[in-house]
């Protein structure tokens, strides 16, 4: 099954890249690692505000991962020249959680990046080294910001 089964199965059409919010560009390229900057979680186009363990659960927070996934694989395939194919391997996530001060299930909330991940591009390529944060609060209110590293063939 291609990468574009994987996708349409799970009913998944990834977006272009968004156009960044500050002073940065969406990845950076150094060799055959491609850096994606830090993807904020969107529903319905806008910021998805909220903060675990204050107004927001930990199954919404995975559905917000999960979003910001799709976001981060978009912005990927841009970097990969249109084809996700050339990714040999997602290295790194690093998951900023926007969380109140006893919220404890940050890894949880970025289980629904790193599973989508691994869905659409397999477990060889899309099983990585994670990092996840609480923090007291993200751009614009957003829930869970996410970045990734990868390498590109």
């Amino acid at each position: 099954m291609t990468i574009q089964d994987r996708l349409n199965s799970l009913g998944i059409t990834l977006p272009e890249v968004s156009v960044p919010a500050a002073a940065y560009v969406p990845y950076a390229r150094t060799g055959s690692l491609v850096f994606l900057s830090g993807h904020i979680a969107k529903q319905a186009g806008k910021t998805w505000v909220g903060q675990l363990g204050l107004n927001m659960d930990t199954a919404t927070g995975q559905a917000a991962a999960r979003a910001v996934a799709i976001d981060l694989l978009g912005t990927l395939q841009a970097a990969a020249g249109g084809d996700l194919g050339r990714v040999k391997r997602i290295v790194k996530v690093l998951s900023l959680v926007n969380s109140s001060p006893t919220y404890t299930e940050q890894h949880i909330v970025t289980n629904g990046c790193s599973e989508l991940l691994v869905a659409v591009l397999g477990k060889d390529v899309g099983s990585h080294a994670r990092s996840a944060f609480g923090v007291a609060q993200l751009p614009m209110g957003a829930c869970v910001e996410i970045e990734l590293t990868a390498e590109l063939a």
